[in-house]
């Protein structure tokens, strides 16, 4: 049976989830392995000690610079992993890119979970990174190019409701794990790492029979086929002649000729630094992604979960008690990212940033006062640890249901058909630069400054909000193929380039009143026939 519609639509939905929720669980995986006596041990992190039947061993760290470099690195294999598959995804397609990076995150995976001394884990960190990068770099771009544009913003989200299911259940696992034995077994660290393995045979066993992006086809000039497929995303009996999907091969048409005509070259070196792009702007959209990933990290999410625990003992919960008040927290962020399901492409990714920052800010900012007053007043820890824990969790349900999302859809929106995978590839940059960087950052500004760092990255939300409001113009409930209108404008300022759109697309409605579409230029008619020669 020859999947269409909804069914259809709903599958690759699934299936491109699993990949997110793999890169969830690997993320959420190192909070309980780093606390793992075994694993402290053979890593010589540190050294353990029994605290009785209830708690079992406990890990102390001695090498925080270790055990912080050992997570960090993940990132510098991310980041080239993302370098790695933008080039093939923009190459030999959507499909094949993801099947690639899930053989090195599978090599990557056997090797950390037999790790024997750190420098084996860290290679194997190193090869897990590149994999995750590959598939951090390609499979949002695959879910914007089958979305419609109307729902975008929410398939892609709908996705990272599973990302954060996978930091639920390997904190779960875990924190299950714990109590087998007296905690100083190596299935204690050992299995959570295998356990990633499942999530990606299986989206590697779906993937081969998953519709490459139509897109990709057309810029390819295998046209049938992306007519094909087409009908079967936007009709439910696989129409190709369908209303709507005959207006989006149309569209893409047009806009596979107008990028062929003006970008001339597209390496990474000419994308970053504006060269040959013929006024459609791409360096400014790579600054555009690289940043908002950036800040992303710098909302303080990373802070919230260096510091959480630390908060919820002080208030004078104990060990279990406080792995129980995690482990809830996460559930609180997996929830939220409901929430952005259904406000993403309802409000947009401006709103959204904005009410997101002063919603994380505030939090920030009371969580730090009220963390300052647990330190002073010990004797009212229930009732000011108690606050802090509130804000932690409002924190976690802001960040969920808003920055968490958006900063991975916007760049899968903004860039050129030609070179959309690469354009992506540039958002995961930023996001492994600010998680790399603060991954080691953290721990010494907790050291140095306390609570305050909480202060600073509430700071920070609110900066964020002028920047957004400039630089940052609305994608929601606008086709992939009008980003290129939007960002024509020489201003790089946010009221320019919506002016700029109203006047191009005003001009092309009047095109096409008047019986003229602006389909490809004889130069690229053999790559990119018009609609007339298609039908």
């Amino acid at each position: 049976m020859v999947l269409a519609g909804r069914k259809l639509y709903y599958t690759i939905n699934f299936v491109a989830g699993l990949a997110i929720f793999f890169f969830g669980y690997d993320q959420g995986m190192m909070g309980g392995v780093n606390t793992s006596p075994d694993y402290v041990r053979v890593m010589k992190l540190g050294y353990s000690t029994y605290e009785g039947p209830s708690e079992g061993f406990v890990a102390t760290i001695t090498e925080p610079t270790r055990q912080g470099g050992i997570v960090s690195i993940y990132y510098l294999g991310t980041l080239i992993g993302c370098l790695m598959g933008g080039v093939l995804g923009d190459r030999i397609g959507r499909i094949k890119t993801m099947i690639l990076g899930g053989f090195w995150v599978l090599f990557g995976a056997a090797l950390q979970c037999s790790a024997q001394n750190i420098a084996w884990m860290c290679c194997a960190r190193i090869i897990n990174g590149i994999g995750t990068g590959y598939l951090n770099a390609i499979v949002p771009v695959w879910s914007a190019e089958v979305a419609t544009h109307t729902s975008r913003g929410a398939f892609i989200a709908s996705e990272f409701t599973l990302n954060i299911f996978g930091v639920v259940v390997a904190y779960w696992l875990e924190f299950g794990l714990g109590f087998v034995g007296d905690g100083s077994s190596q299935v204690r660290w050992r299995f959570p790492i295998a356990f990633q393995i499942i999530p990606v045979l299986a989206f590697m066993a779906c993937v081969p029979f998953m519709p490459e992006s139509p897109r990709w086809l057309i810029k390819m000039g295998r046209i049938e086929e992306a007519r094909e497929i087409l009908g079967r995303l936007r009709s439910e009996d696989g129409n190709i002649e369908a209303p709507q999907a005959l207006r989006e091969y149309e569209d893409i048409v047009a806009t596979v000729a107008l990028e062929k005509e003006h970008a001339k070259r597209n390496t990474y070196f000419s994308m970053f630094f504006g060269r040959h792009d013929g006024g459609l702007h791409i360096a400014r959209r790579v600054q555009l992604s690289i940043w908002l990933q950036i800040i992303q990290e710098w909302v303080g999410i990373a802070a919230i979960t260096v510091y959480a625990p630390t908060i919820f003992a002080e208030a004078g919960y104990g060990a279990r008690k406080s792995q129980w008040l995690s482990g809830l927290n996460d559930i609180t962020y997996m929830l939220s990212t409901l929430l952005a399901v259904v406000t993403i492409d309802r409000f947009g990714r401006r709103i959204g940033l904005w009410w997101g920052a002063v919603g994380q800010g505030v939090s920030l900012i009371l969580a730090g006062a009220f963390a300052r007053l647990l330190k002073d007043h010990p004797e009212r820890a229930a009732e000011y640890g108690g606050a802090a824990a509130a804000f932690v969790f409002i924190y976690t349900f802001v960040f969920g249901a808003t920055w968490l999302t958006i900063p991975w859809v916007y760049p899968t929106e903004t860039f050129p058909l030609e070179v959309r995978a690469k354009g992506n590839a540039f958002g995961v940059v930023g996001w492994s630069i600010g998680n790399g960087w603060l991954t080691l950052l953290n721990p010494v500004m907790f050291n140095r400054i306390g609570e305050n760092t909480l202060h600073i990255f509430g700071a920070v939300n609110f900066l964020s909000i002028p920047f957004v409001w400039a630089f940052y113009p609305e994608t929601a409930n606008r086709t992939l193929e009008e980003m290129d209108y939007l960002f024509m404008s020489d201003s790089p300022f946010v009221w320019d380039e919506e002016e700029s759109f109203r006047q191009k697309t005003a001009e092309i409605e009047r095109s096409r009143a008047g019986g003229m579409q602006p389909l490809p230029d004889p130069d690229v008619k053999e790559a990119t026939p018009s609609t007339e020669e298609a039908a």
